[in-house]
Formats: structure tokens, C-alpha cells, sequence
């Protein structure tokens, strides 16, 4: 059967195991192709009951007496999203705060375990609030900053950063290198252990950015010797617009390092609010301040969704629904003046593909004002499209892909008003 033919994605549906899956979360409109889980998730039906539970049976009437049990539960929550989604043994990660404030304290903790080292690595087409940092603590530290170019003219093929790219720039100066799992904008998956291995063999560090990648692909961090990581949870994790974020430390080095904002939270001796920090020596030592606990809940409700289907498992349908993309956009967009931007390997990318466009941010409105289709547009000239394979349907991805033929073709996207929003 050709991939053209809608009866293949309702083949796929037909086989897939987790088809039933999709009834659990809220869709209030299902003619909309909703391909944007890569932005923000559905929200699970559970999460529902789980939030009014928390506001009726704890919050409303424990008040105070709630932090008894509330206290170690980014600790707990941590754990979930280590085993779940990271391959992470206990005692690793932690559920709090956003990825920025996590991506500052995990840096801050690097440049002070390597304190002669200078010159921290960072790419270009790394996600902005990243380099933004960066840029601001080199300025302020003195440190010198290397961008890799791996965008449109540089080294990179579809922004993917190898070990043989970053070598060209190690040196025993580096302190930290720092990269994304998934490319936020092409989608292209970095080779975790390779580039990690490489930083290691100049004695540097290696923080990973997985917010495009947790809850979509395995990465296996133990087993890949991974040192420091951070990411979000409303991507493919459905917890919700500003769920708390998480980080992940190895055991191998929690000891080794010190972090600059020294929250109560991570003081050896909490309670006993003396006037010197001393960290303790767990992971509760990279934890700032109290937890979101509704936030939590959220997270709960969510990563125990993807622990009982299994990492593996949602990976593979990451991986068919990515290459029923690429194929939709051979058969029908390649002649309408798409590139594709993501690698064609399913090894080598993630839950979404990035199509360039000249008119890909009038195309992007033009889908959701005339096709009800909800993508995202990244500057300067990319739409991305995701399967979020718990929410999403083979289906509902073709369905998506053929409005977006016939949007393109009919150059009704022209027509579009505009939406008022700075979000794109």
C-alpha cells in the first residue's frame, strides 16, 4: 500500500499498541491534526483528578502540615523522570525549577570544578536561552566563548554536531561543552556518548540539553556515562505549560561540585537554618528552594503514563511516524519548494522534522487559520512537525501533511490575517 494512500496510517493505527493511549488525553476538537506535542503536550485526563485530589485531600486540609510528606517530592518526582524517560538510577535527578535556572546551576557547577580552565563550547543553533547564558557569564567571568557554526554555511549537515566537528575545537583550556540531544529546530539527535566521550578524553565536562528529546528517545545517561543534564517536562512529558523542570547530576561527580545559588533546599541541615551553607551530599545538594507540588503532580501523573508504556516502545512510534513524515514530504512537498532539514536516519533524530520554506512563517498561519492543523515556526525559515506518540495518531499525521499539500498548492496560505500574537 502506498504512503500516499490514507488506509497506510490507518494500517499503522490498526497495529500500533499504543493507539489507546490517545483517549486519555483531552481533545476538545478532533478535526484539528495537532503536531506541535514537540512545543506543548496534551493534557492527560488523570491530571485532571490528580490536581483536584491534591487541592481537596491535601492542600485544603492538611495546610502546612502537607510539607511532611510535599518535602523530598522533587526527589521522588526526579526519580520517576530518571527511570522513565533518561535511564537514570535513583539518586540522579531532580524535578524543580525551569531548565534555565538548571542550566545556570549545572554550568555554575562545572566552571567551578574546573577553575583553570577557561574556554567553554557552545553551537549556534543551540536553543537561545542556552547561549544567551553563556554569553552572559563569559562576559562577566572573563572566559572565552567558542560557537561552533552549525547552521545554514557552517560544518554541520542539518545542525547535527559530531565528535570530529567538536575535537576541532578541544583543548586541555575547555571547561564544560554543551549541546542539545535534539536540535530544537532541525530535529537532528547528537551521538550522546561519542561527543561525552570526546569532552572526557580533554578532561572537560559535558551538559547535555534534553528538552527536545525526554519522552520521545531513548538516551540511556548511565549507560552513556553522561555528566550533567537538564530539560523540561511539557514537550513530549504532557505536563503542562511551565511544569517544573528537571536536572540530572551522575553520582560519579554529585561530591565534586559546588553550586552557585545555594538554596536552603540543598543545605546538609535544612531545619536547622544555621549560617553557613554546607551542601548536602546527595542530589537534594542541587535543589534551590521549595517545589512546585502542583507542578509535580502534573509530572507524576504524566511520566507514569510513559513508565507503563515503556521508553522503547514510544521511541519506535517517534521513528515511524517521523519516517511516514519524511515520506509524505517526498511524495508531496519536495515539488512545492520544501527542503527537508532533519536527517533521514531514524537513529539520527528525534519525535519532530523541521521542512524549510521561504514562506514558512505565512505557510505555519495559513495551517492553523485554514487547515486545522497546528504546527510551530522557527525563524528563520522552518516549520516543525511532531508525533508525540502517546497523544498522537498515524493518522491524525497524515491527515496533517495532506492539508498541508493542498494549503501550499492552492497558495492559500496568501490569504492569511494576521494573528496577534508574538508566539509563532
Amino acid at each position: 500500500m502506498a504512503i500516499t494512500d490514507r488506509s497506510y496510517a490507518l494500517d499503522l493505527d490498526a497495529k500500533d499498541s499504543l493507539a489507546k493511549y490517545k483517549d486519555q488525553f483531552i481533545v476538545t476538537n478532533p478535526e484539528i491534526s495537532y503536531l506541535d506535542g514537540n512545543s506543548l503536550g496534551r493534557l492527560p485526563k488523570k491530571t485532571i483528578s490528580a490536581i483536584n485530589s491534591f487541592l481537596e485531600k491535601e492542600w485544603g486540609t492538611q495546610v502546612v502540615e502537607g510539607w511532611s510528606t510535599w518535602v523530598d517530592e522533587a526527589q521522588k518526582t526526579g526519580n520517576l523522570i530518571g527511570k522513565a524517560a533518561l535511564g537514570a538510577a535513583e539518586g540522579q535527578v531532580l524535578a524543580c525549577d525551569t531548565t534555565s535556572i538548571n542550566f545556570y546551576q549545572l554550568v555554575g557547577a562545572a566552571l567551578a570544578a574546573r577553575p583553570n580552565r577557561k574556554t567553554i563550547i557552545i553551537d549556534s543553533a543551540n536553543f537561545p536561552t542556552d547561549r544567551y547564558i553563556l554569553q552572559g557569564l563569559a562576559r562577566v567571568h572573563g572566559l572565552k566563548l567558542i560557537t561552533i557554526n552549525n547552521e545554514e554555511g557552517g560544518e554541520a549537515k542539518h545542525e547535527q554536531i559530531t565528535a570530529d566537528i567538536l575535537e576541532k575545537y578541544m583543548s586541555d583550556d575547555v571547561a564544560f561543552v554543551t549541546f542539545e540531544v535534539i536540535q530544537y529546530r532541525s530535529g537532528a539527535r547528537s551521538n550522546i556518548k561519542e561527543i561525552t566521550d570526546m569532552a572526557r578524553k580533554y578532561g572537560a565536562l559535558t551538559i547535555w540539553d534534553a528538552s527536545h528529546a525526554v519522552g520521545a528517545i531513548e538516551m540511556n545517561f548511565d549507560t552513556n556515562g553522561v555528566d550533567l543534564a537538564v530539560g523540561c517536562t511539557y514537550k513530549y512529558g504532557n505536563s503542562g505549560p511551565g511544569s517544573p523542570a528537571w536536572l540530572y547530576v551522575s553520582k560519579r561527580i554529585q561530591n565534586e561540585l559546588e553550586v552557585p545559588i545555594q538554596g536552603w533546599f540543598a543545605q546538609k541541615d535544612q531545619f536547622e537554618m544555621g549560617p553557613d551553607f554546607e551542601k548536602s551530599a546527595d542530589i537534594r545538594g542541587f535543589q534551590i528552594a521549595s517545589p512546585s507540588i502542583i507542578g509535580l503532580r502534573c509530572i507524576n501523573t504524566a511520566f507514569e503514563m510513559i513508565k507503563e508504556v515503556s521508553i522503547e516502545k514510544i521511541a519506535e512510534k517517534c521513528a515511524i511516524g517521523t519516517e511516514m513524515m519524511i515520506g509524505l514530504y517526498d511524495a508531496w512537498l519536495k515539488d512545492l519548494g520544501f527542503t527537508l532539514n532533519t536527517p533521514r536516519d531514524p537513529k539520527e533524530r528525534g519525535g519532530h522534522i523541521s521542512l524549510v520554506h521561504p514562506d514558512a512563517k505565512e505557510i505555519a498561519l495559513g495551517l492553523r487559520q485554514f487547515a486545522n492543523v497546528i504546527p510551530d515556526y522557527r525563524v528563520p525559515n522552518s516549520i516543525r512537525l511532531a508525533i508525540s506518540p502517546l497523544a498522537t495518531s498515524y493518522v491524525e499525521v497524515w491527515d496533517g501533511f495532506e492539508r498541508l499539500r493542498d494549503l501550499v498548492a492552492s497558495k492559500k496560505y496568501k490569504e492569511i490575517s494576521a494573528s496577534g500574537s508574538r508566539v509563532t
